[in-house]
């Protein structure tokens, strides 16, 4: 059965009725734990002012304490060095003064022996501080960060692989407990390598359960409001859970507590297993067409209309239905047109999330108020994203897309004008702008889909017609025979 045949079976539900705005509203509030999840680290791994620390226990005087740390060519303390204690000592205890008896400059430097000092107006913790993760262990914070995203990569690859073989809805709810009961445990850490591991799990379960409920959500709901659902439901709630993040670390300015607050919505989402269905396109593709039929009579119910009495006509051997074929990941580059799509989608999303992340962890650099940089960065998206709901209504999705890439590109490449200040700031911003410039031109190879069925499987894609326009549709002639194709392996 192909997409237009299922959109046809099951229009007797209608577009947005009981049914799609409830499953449409429940599948949103479940995305909003990932606003926080994967954004959390510009406050838990923001790195504070700090300098080397002077134990009160030395007992020298105040203008020696002051004088202790080194500044640099800005008149800043120095974060790394201090001058030798024992010949600070020795000056104090003499008497002299830094500066009018010793020149200071000529004191020789050593390490942070004793710690740091850490700058608590901001924040009275962060991992950073915890566990000393500056001067010469400054790359962990980083490699922090890092480590979520390699758990949220290893998530995209076997997120989708298992919810095709056990379910949207059980991937969903899995991996939304993964993420919130390994937060949870989290707020434990007793180290930062252990923090690190739990945080590599939480990204798994992030990303897994963000792409179970997007899939599940444009399965379930009908054509027309896909756009919507994509864009104002995912998308915005997300922002949601974005905006949610400065505001719960502006009053909780220790680390830990800051994560057990954002662990409590994830909780809040367990009742919504009643609520949310599974994908009836996906029982349909596991030859379960009983519980199929079964969860499109209850919406009609729900939706006050009379279901037919035969729902799917097209499959009413139950017995031969569940032996359908199967793919992998590996078919996704057998054909060479579905090989370009892959190629160039993965280009595109590579750039989307590299900017979107790297801006977005990014705000604790910018001037100003870590708290207020974060907000209207999450604000911002809200005008974001009704523009690109409305460009996806009115607007071919090659020019939507492409034209939004090169312009964030651009905009970006434009960073450089501003004066430079030491090292180069703005390569980065110059390597994420050109990808984004580079993606949004090659995208314009894409095939067309606005107005065209939702491909549901390998063969699907291989009759996709690579017009003059580049127009996304199999044709119905190709539909017919894809049909022939598949009643082979029943």
């Amino acid at each position: 059965m192909n997409s237009l045949d299922y959109d046809d079976s099951t229009a007797f539900l209608g577009d947005w009725e009981p049914f799609q705005r409830t499953v449409f509203t429940l599948l949103c509030l479940s995305i909003i734990p990932n606003g926080f999840t994967g954004l959390s680290m510009v406050f838990m791994g923001d790195t504070p002012a700090h300098h080397c620390l002077i134990p009160a226990a030395l007992n020298i005087t105040d203008e020696w304490r002051n004088a202790s740390i080194p500044l640099d060519e800005d008149s800043r303390l120095i974060k790394c060095s201090r001058h030798r204690v024992d010949i600070v000592k020795n000056y104090s205890d003499r008497g002299l003064l830094p500066w009018v008896d010793v020149n200071v400059s000529s004191i020789p430097r050593e390490a942070c022996m004793d710690g740091w000092e850490y700058d608590k107006e901001t924040y009275i913790s962060t991992i950073v501080t915890e566990w000393d993760l500056v001067c010469s262990d400054d790359w962990r914070a980083p490699l922090t960060t890092s480590l979520f995203f390699c758990g949220v990569l290893t998530g995209s690859v076997i997120s989708g692989q298992m919810s095709d073989r056990f379910g949207r809805k059980i991937v969903l709810f899995v991996t939304m407990g993964i993420q919130t009961v390994f937060t949870f445990i989290q707020v434990f850490s007793p180290s930062w390598l252990i923090f690190c591991l739990l945080f590599f799990i939480v990204g798994m379960g992030q990303i897994s359960n963000y792409v179970a409920a997007f899939v599940l959500g444009m399965e379930i709901l009908s054509p027309s409001i896909r756009d919507l659902y994509s864009t104002l439901g995912v998308c915005l709630f997300f922002s949601i859970g974005y905006m949610m993040l400065p505001l719960a670390a502006y009053f909780l300015r220790d680390w830990r507590t800051l994560l057990m607050a954002l662990t409590v919505p994830g909780f809040f989402c367990i009742p919504l297993w009643w609520f949310i269905p599974e994908s009836p396109r996906w029982l349909l593709s596991q030859g379960r067409v009983d519980e199929a039929e079964a969860i499109l009579r209850k919406a009609a119910k729900m939706n006050g209309v009379k279901a037919p009495d035969v729902i799917f006509p097209l499959l009413q051997s139950r017995e031969n239905a569940g032996r359908l074929q199967t793919y992998s990941l590996c078919d996704l580059v057998k054909s060479s047109n579905i090989c370009c799509i892959t190629v160039l989608l993965c280009l595109v999303w590579s750039a989307v999330s590299i900017g979107y992340c790297a801006l977005s962890l990014n705000t604790s650099s910018l001037h100003g108020n870590i708290y207020l940089n974060c907000l209207l960065s999450a604000v911002v998206e809200v005008p974001a994203l009704i523009m690109a709901w409305l460009m996806l209504r009115h607007w071919p999705r090659r020019l939507c897309l492409s034209s939004t890439l090169s312009l964030g590109g651009l905009v970006l490449l434009f960073i450089h004008l501003i004066p430079q200040r030491g090292y180069y700031k703005s390569l980065p911003y110059i390597l994420i702008g050109s990808l984004n410039v580079l993606s949004g031109l090659l995208s314009l190879l894409l095939p067309e889909s606005l107005g065209s069925p939702l491909p549901e499987t390998i063969s699907h894609m291989q009759t996709v017609v690579w017009s003059k326009k580049r127009h996304f549709a199999y044709s119905p002639t190709n539909s017919k025979c894809e049909e022939e194709h598949e009643s082979e392996h029943l």
